[in-house]
């Protein structure tokens, strides 16, 4: 699932112009593809890094998969879940602002512009809220993952 992050964001964004044409749809539809795997992939390592005695004794207490999965592994895993959500987030913010090269509009817009014109208070206007975008979005999401972890890990 790693190997999916390798590609450039920006060839993601390409290669769905051709199938959606230019605009917002094809960044939509890229930036939710590009944004699964670090959520995947922090999803896996969180259930795989249960320790094996704790699903045992979950298992001693009569509990079923669905159970465990529900009551044990997601609850345990839940930082490292959240850790790749938060990722996946700070990513599709700063990639979303290539999509405007797309045509797909937003916080790009005004750092392409400021590129083709040549103003650097545009670019930076773009660049200054993107930031503050995903700042505010990983602070966010970190009190949700205190919320979700249990209080005494």
């Amino acid at each position: 699932m790693d190997f999916a992050q390798t590609f450039p964001p920006i060839a993601v964004l390409a290669l769905m112009m051709p199938l959606l044409g230019i605009g917002l749809m094809p960044a939509i539809v890229a930036l939710s593809i590009y944004g699964l795997f670090p959520v995947v992939s922090g999803t896996v390592a969180g259930i795989d890094s249960v320790p094996p005695a704790v699903l045992d004794a979950a298992r001693g207490m009569g509990m079923g998969r669905w159970s465990i999965l529900v009551r044990v592994e997601l609850p345990l895993a839940a930082r490292v879940i959240m850790a790749g959500v938060r990722t996946s987030v700070i990513i599709n913010i700063g990639t979303a602002t290539i999509a405007a090269a797309t045509g797909a509009g937003g916080l790009g817009l005004p750092i392409i512009t400021g590129i083709n014109t040549q103003n650097s208070a545009f670019l930076l206007e773009g660049a200054a809220a993107a930031a503050m975008l995903a700042v505010l979005a990983d602070a966010a999401l970190g009190r949700v993952e205190a919320l979700l972890s249990p209080a005494d890990l």
